[in-house]
């Protein structure tokens, strides 16, 4: 199975070195792209990924049966549509975006033979999300997210409002409501809280609160679930990782998970 990049960063790369050196047997790196290709070359080059085609986002498609998308949010489109327009498998890391297009691609998968997936990231628990969503007796679902604030210094919520989180002594609530609101307002921050909304009830009834924490040195993430069949609450703390402090260290992990869930012949979970 031909699996393509799209995005060197703290995703990226460690699937696309994993590929390269043959640790999922089955699956090989065809391709790969970054914001730029300077960019994708310099860092092909850096991790001595050699003799694997750098291309532009649109183009993965015609070399890959699957492309995981790790890029920047507002490239997304640059690989998401050509990718399903064409049938491919599209692993889908920043989930966020997959929301403000969803009717869009699920029809554009729907109609060409494409599939979207979605890894669990720096989540977990999310199989008995989508167990107790399938009794259809699920009444609430609420996640809390507290991260370091250098972690959340960049968020175009955060810049608008003119936020100095550097300075914070005690931990800032940025945001509470519902995760499809969120989605606007941070729209590189909360791929996790979408993620269980979409296993869940739906970013409309899925209830999310954001903070920055000075007390905190690791991405907290809790929710709780109520169900006819199950209430259920789960806490995870990821390190974030040494590139970039907005990904845990778990997400690009996650994604070799799923893609090792593709050809492996025994799949545990949902």
């Amino acid at each position: 199975m031909r699996v393509a990049i799209a995005g060197l960063g703290a995703v990226g790369l460690p699937v696309a070195r994993e590929l390269f050196r043959g640790s999922i047997p089955g699956m090989s790196l065809a391709a790969m792209s970054a914001s730029t290709e300077a960019s994708a070359r310099s860092k092909a080059a850096l991790a001595g990924l050699t003799d694997v085609a750098v291309l532009t986002a649109s183009e993965l498609a015609a070399h890959a049966d699957v492309v995981v998308e790790a890029l920047p949010p507002s490239l997304f489109l640059d690989v998401a549509q050509p990718t399903l327009a064409a049938g491919k498998t599209l692993l889908v890391l920043s989930v966020t975006q997959l929301l403000l297009e969803y009717e869009v691609l699920q029809k554009l998968a729907a109609s060409s033979g494409g599939r979207i997936l979605v890894p669990s990231g720096a989540l977990c628990g999310l199989d008995a999300v989508k167990a107790a969503t399938e009794g259809g007796n699920v009444t609430s679902v609420v996640m809390q997210t507290r991260k370091p604030p250098a972690s959340l210094a960049n968020a175009p919520f955060v810049r608008e409002q003119g936020l100095n989180l550097s300075e914070l002594a005690e931990p800032q609530r940025l945001y509470a409501g519902s995760v499809s609101d969120a989605a606007q307002r941070f729209p590189a921050n909360v791929n996790v809280a979408v993620a269980l909304s979409l296993a869940g009830i739906g970013p409309d009834r899925t209830k999310y609160e954001l903070w920055a924490d000075p007390g905190v040195e690791r991405n907290t993430h809790t929710f709780a679930v109520k169900s006819a069949e199950s209430n259920f609450e789960v806490r995870i703390a990821g390190v974030p990782t040494e590139s970039n402090p907005a990904t845990g260290a778990l997400t690009p992990l996650s994604a070799m998970a799923t893609l090792r869930g593709l050809v492996s012949t025994v799949r545990v979970g949902t």
